[in-house]
C-alpha cells in the first residue's frame, strides 16, 4: 500500500446508514422466511406420517403372510401321520422302538418345533424329544378334543408361560377303536423372537382379545389394554420410544409416555388379530433435516442481500487514490497468480495419491473376487458332503460317511492348490506344465460337480475317446476350466425343465472340447469374457469366471470361445495344443535330420 507524505495512513471509508426500504425488504424477508418454514413443517410431518404408516401396513401384512403359513403348513402333518401303518401298528403292539426315530425323520422333512405321539391313556409314547417320553398329558387340551373330533384341532397353551405350545392334534384310529392320538408342536415363537429384533412392538391376539404372542414378554395372557398399562425394565422398545415428540397430527396411542401408530390386521385364522405400536421419532428426524435445508436457504439468500447492499453502498464512497490503485491491480494479479500455482500443485499432489490407492485398491480387488470366485465350487461340494455325512451318522451308517470325509479331505488339499495358482491371474505364473490326460481332468470336474448335479437333476452326456488325449498343462487349472464351464451350464439350465449337458471330447490338429448346454443361450457374447460381467443375481457370482478361464487357456496355448447354439442353448469350446501332434512331429523333424 503507497501512503502520504506525512507518513499518516489515510481515512477510510465510512459506511451508509441502510434507509427504510432496506429494512422493509429485510422484515419481509424474514417473514417469508418464517411463514415457508411452519408450512413446510405442517405438510412434510403429514406426508412422512402417512409414509410411516404405509411401511408399517406393508410390514404387518409380511409377518401377517408369514404366521398363516407357518400355521397351514403344519396343519396337513397330523392328518398324514395318523394315517402311518407303522405308528398305528406300533400303538396296537406296544413296540415303539422304532418310533421315535420315524418321528424324527418326519420332523427333518417337515421342521415342526415338536411332534410326539400318545397312546389312548394321554401317555406319551414317542418323540422327538426324548425327554417327553413316559409324559402323562391325559389332561392336556389337545389330547381331550382330539379323543372327541374326528378332525385335525389347533389348540393354544397357556399364554402366560415362558413358551406357550401351539399344537395340531389328531385322533389316530384302528378300525372303529381309537388308539392314540398325534400332536404337531408349530414353532411361533421364532416369529416373536423376529419381531424383537425392530423398532416396532408386535402382539397378536386369540378371538377373546387376549395376547398369544408379543415382542414384549410380559404382555402375554394380557388384553392389549392392560398391556398398554405395563411398566416394563428399559428395553430396546422403551428407548425407541423415549424422545420427546411434537406433533400437528394425533398420534393412535400412548406408550410408555410415548406417541404411536397403532396398525392392526386380521388374520383368517380363528379369529385371530395382529396389531403393531409403530414409534414416529424417524418422521421428527426427516422432517427437521428438510426444514434445515430451508433455514439454511434463507440464510443464504439473507446473507446475499446484505452483501448486495454492502456493495451498493461501498459503490458510493471514495476509494483509494489513483496512484495506490496501480499497486493494488499488481498485487492482486500477483496473489491469482500465487494461488493458481498452489492450486496446480495441490491438484498434482491429490492426481499422484489418487493414482496410487487406485492401483492398490485394483490389485486388492482383483486377487480377492477371484479368491472367492474360485473356491465357490469346492465349498459348496464340501457343504454337500457334510449334510451327507451328517445324514448317514444319523441313520447309524459310518462307513459310508467316512468316505464323504475323505472327499472333504481331499476338497481341501484342492482349495489349498486353487489359492497357489490364482496369483497366475495378477501376474505371469512361474510353474511349469506338463503332459496329463486331458480325460482324466474332465472326469475329476464332473466328479466335483456331482453333488450340483444330482441336486438340479441334470443329465449328462460325456463323450470321452478310448485313446489318451495328452495336452501340455497344469492338471489343477485345467480342471478350474471345466468347473468353472460346468457351473455356468448348470446356472444357464436352472430353469429348464428337462436340463442337459454335454460334454464332447475329440482330437485331431488340436484338442476341443465342447460343453453344450440347452438353457437360454448368451445375449451379449461381445462382453462374455469381460472381468466382472455377469447376467446372475447380485450375489450369486462377480463376473470373473470366464475372464479367469480364458485367461488360463491363453496360458496354455490356446483359446475359450462361445457362441449360442441352433437348436437353443450355449455352446463353449476349449481348444489346446494336441502333445501328441507335437511329438509326432518333432520326431519326424529328428529322423529327417
Amino acid at each position: 500500500m503507497i501512503t502520504d507524505t506525512s507518513g499518516q495512513r489515510p481515512p477510510g471509508p465510512k459506511p451508509l446508514p441502510l434507509s427504510w426500504r432496506m429494512r422493509l425488504l429485510v422484515a419481509v424477508l424474514v417473514v417469508f422466511a418464517v411463514v415457508v418454514v411452519w408450512i413446510s413443517n405442517l405438510f412434510l410431518t403429514e406426508r412422512f406420517t402417512e409414509s410411516t404408516r404405509n411401511r408399517g401396513e406393508l410390514r404387518l401384512a409380511l409377518y401377517s403372510g408369514n404366521l398363516l403359513s407357518e400355521l397351514r403348513r403344519n396343519a396337513i402333518v397330523p392328518q398324514l401321520l395318523a394315517r402311518d401303518p407303522a405308528l398305528i401298528g406300533a400303538l396296537q403292539s406296544d413296540d415303539f422302538s422304532q418310533s421315535s426315530q420315524r418321528l424324527i425323520s418326519y420332523d427333518d422333512e417337515i421342521g415342526a418345533a415338536n411332534i410326539f405321539m400318545l397312546d389312548a391313556g394321554g401317555r406319551v409314547v414317542a418323540s422327538t424329544d426324548r425327554n417327553l417320553i413316559g409324559t402323562q398329558m391325559r389332561s392336556e387340551r389337545f389330547f381331550v378334543e382330539a379323543i372327541r373330533s374326528n378332525e385335525t384341532l389347533f389348540s393354544t397353551g397357556d399364554p402366560e408361560v415362558v413358551t406357550p405350545r401351539f399344537t395340531w392334534s389328531r385322533r389316530m384310529e384302528q378300525g372303529d377303536k381309537t388308539v392314540g392320538v398325534i400332536v404337531v408342536e408349530v414353532d411361533l415363537h421364532k416369529f416373536q423372537t423376529a419381531w424383537a429384533g425392530i423398532s416396532d412392538a408386535v402382539f397378536v391376539t386369540n378371538s377373546e382379545g387376549v395376547i398369544l404372542l408379543a415382542t414384549e414378554p410380559r404382555w402375554r395372557g394380557l388384553s392389549e389394554a392392560d398391556a398398554l398399562t405395563v411398566q416394563s425394565v428399559p428395553s430396546a422398545l422403551t428407548r425407541a420410544f423415549q424422545a420427546t415428540v411434537d406433533w400437528s397430527v394425533p398420534p393412535d396411542a400412548w406408550l410408555e409416555g410415548a406417541a404411536v401408530l397403532r396398525l392392526e390386521a386380521r388374520l383368517p385364522f380363528q379369529g385371530w388379530r395382529i396389531a403393531s405400536f409403530t414409534s414416529f421419532a424417524s418422521v421428527r428426524e426427516r422432517v427437521n433435516g428438510f426444514l434445515a435445508i430451508e433455514i439454511m436457504g434463507f440464510a443464504i439468500l439473507l446473507t446475499l442481500t446484505f452483501y448486495l447492499m454492502s456493495r451498493r453502498a461501498t459503490g458510493k464512497l471514495r476509494m483509494f487514490q489513483q496512484e495506490s490503485a496501480e499497486l493494488r491491480a499488481l498485487n492482486h494479479q500477483l496473489q491469482q497468480e500465487i494461488a493458481e500455482r498452489q492450486r496446480v500443485e495441490q491438484t498434482l499432489k491429490t492426481a499422484e495419491q489418487t493414482l496410487a490407492q487406485s492401483s492398490k485398491l485394483a490389485a486388492l480387488g482383483e486377487m480377492s473376487a477371484s479368491v472367492s470366485h474360485e473356491l465357490n465350487q469346492p465349498l459348496a461340494a464340501m457343504k454337500t458332503y457334510l449334510a451327507g455325512a451328517r445324514l448317514l451318522l444319523q441313520r447309524k451308517r459310518p462307513e459310508e460317511a467316512l468316505s464323504s470325509f475323505y472327499r472333504i479331505d481331499d476338497l481341501i488339499e484342492r482349495m489349498g492348490a486353487i489359492t497357489r495358482q490364482l496369483k497366475s491371474y495378477a501376474r505371469k505364473s512361474k510353474e511349469t506344465f506338463e503332459p496329463i490326460d486331458s480325460r482324466s481332468c474332465v472326469n475329476a470336474a464332473l466328479e466335483m460337480m456331482e453333488p450340483q448335479l444330482k441336486q438340479r437333476q441334470v443329465e449328462i452326456k460325456a463323450g470321452l475317446p478310448r485313446d489318451a488325449v495328452m495336452v501340455l498343462a497344469d492338471p489343477i487349472r485345467l480342471e478350474q476350466i471345466l468347473v468353472n464351464l460346468l457351473r455356468n451350464a448348470v446356472d444357464a439350465t436352472k430353469f429348464t425343465a428337462d436340463p442337459k449337458i454335454e460334454i464332447i471330447l475329440s482330437m485331431g490338429h488340436q484338442v476341443t472340447l465342447t460343453i453344450r448346454d440347452n438353457g437360454a443361450g448368451i445375449d451379449d457374447l461381445e462382453c462374455l469374457f469381460e472381468p466382472f460381467y455377469t447376467t446372475k443375481e447380485p450375489g450369486e457370482g462377480v463376473g470373473l469366471g470366464l475372464a479367469i478361464s480364458s485367461g488360463i487357456a491363453a496360458d496354455f496355448g490356446g483359446r475359450l470361445t462361445a457362441h449360442n447354439s441352433a437348436e437353443g442353448g450355449a455352446v463353449f469350446v476349449l481348444h489346446l495344443p494336441n502333445l501328441g501332434s507335437e511329438t509326432e512331429a518333432a520326431a519326424k523333424a529328428d529322423d529327417n535330420s
